[in-house]
């Protein structure tokens, strides 16, 4: 099976819905999904710094970053 590495943000008061999405098409597509979830908004900022990005989530495959959910249901199109 493949797998595929998704960072998504999950707050106490928000669950990002990028996040949810990301997921539902990973497992839609027959990914199993390695999922580390960001709890706090400091987790959040540290982990957007450390791979020079201003959003979550962040799907990697391959150990390779996809992107956002936008740049994951392009990747998935070109299958």
């Amino acid at each position: 099976m493949r797998t595929a590495t998704l960072y998504r943000m999950v707050l106490p008061d928000h669950v990002c819905p990028f996040g949810v999405r990301a997921k539902a098409m990973l497992e839609d597509a027959g990914y199993e999904v390695e999922e580390h979830i960001l709890s706090s908004r400091e987790e959040v900022d540290r982990f957007e710094e450390e791979q020079g990005v201003a959003t979550t989530p962040q799907i990697f495959i391959d150990g390779e970053r996809i992107g956002g959910s936008a740049d994951l249901e392009g990747y998935l199109a070109r299958g």
